[in-house]
């Protein structure tokens, strides 16, 4: 059984100045597979629109003012909606870290959500998107860094999207990390990208990190992906996102190519 925190106590300026949502979402989830045992490892909750609006209709409605209370929202229920659909995977939460005050508060609604629904901490992965502006990593480096002592698993995700990645890495080695899909498409075609990421899965390994390939679209980019140590994948290729449910993964995507 999890042990959850119970001696945060206070508040910050988020929650007392953070005003209401006036738009609505839900979630797809969609999975992350381990090609070895040939299982879903986690799923991500990925956001949308009641009637199933993609994810940038609706965070082209988060502003300074609702960032804090629609991170939260987002968290708090995709670990309930995660609950009822009887996940019994890993749950992968995307957050804003500059709806972040003070990790140590800010983190109080989704341990109670996970008590609530007794969704083990350590089956909650949260990773942050590595391109989201920030005016440094120190603030990243210490939300990341909380989130690890609460017994949450991190990731920085679209690694190699931006120009912190290595930085970020060097800073803090999270628990995984998402290549992003641009390094991935048509790499068993691509010399410099499997040049590079060869060399992230070496980097990556010797630092203790795993390695998640998402955007996988081709048999070949599976097949390439795992004869360089990369085990845990994400993409179209596996299953697409399914509103409201988990999506399936056909026992077709396993053959070769």
């Amino acid at each position: 059984m999890t042990d959850f925190p119970t001696s945060l106590t206070g508040g910050c300026r988020g929650c007392k100045d953070s005003p209401e949502l006036d738009f609505d979402f839900d979630f797809a989830y969609q999975p992350i597979v381990d090609v070895r045992s040939r299982s879903v490892f986690a799923y991500e909750a990925l956001v949308r629109g009641l009637n199933g609006e993609g994810a940038q209709a609706m965070l082209s409605r988060v502003d300074d003012q609702n960032r804090y209370r629609f991170d939260q929202l987002c968290r708090t229920r995709a670990i309930s909606t995660a609950a009822s659909l009887n996940m019994s995977e890993h749950l992968s939460i995307n957050f804003l870290p500059n709806a972040v005050y003070r990790p140590e508060l800010c983190i109080r609604s989704t341990l109670e959500a996970a008590r609530t629904h007794h969704f083990p901490l350590e089956r909650l992965i949260f990773e942050t998107v590595e391109s989201e502006h920030l005016d440094s990593n120190h603030h990243l480096t210490n939300i990341l860094r909380e989130y690890r002592e609460f017994g949450f698993k991190t990731a920085i995700d679209d690694f190699g999207a931006g120009y912190s990645g290595l930085t970020l890495l060097a800073d803090f080695q999270p628990d995984l990390i998402k290549l992003d899909m641009a390094l991935v498409r048509d790499v068993h075609r691509d010399r410099a990208r499997q040049i590079i990421v060869r060399g992230v899965v070496t980097m990556c390994t010797e630092l203790g990190v795993t390695v998640i390939a998402e955007g996988i679209e081709h048999a070949e980019e599976r097949d390439f992906l795992a004869d360089c140590g990369i085990f845990l994948m994400q993409g179209y290729w596996f299953a697409k996102p399914a509103f409201k449910s988990l999506a399936q993964v056909d026992p077709g995507v396993w053959q070769n190519a």
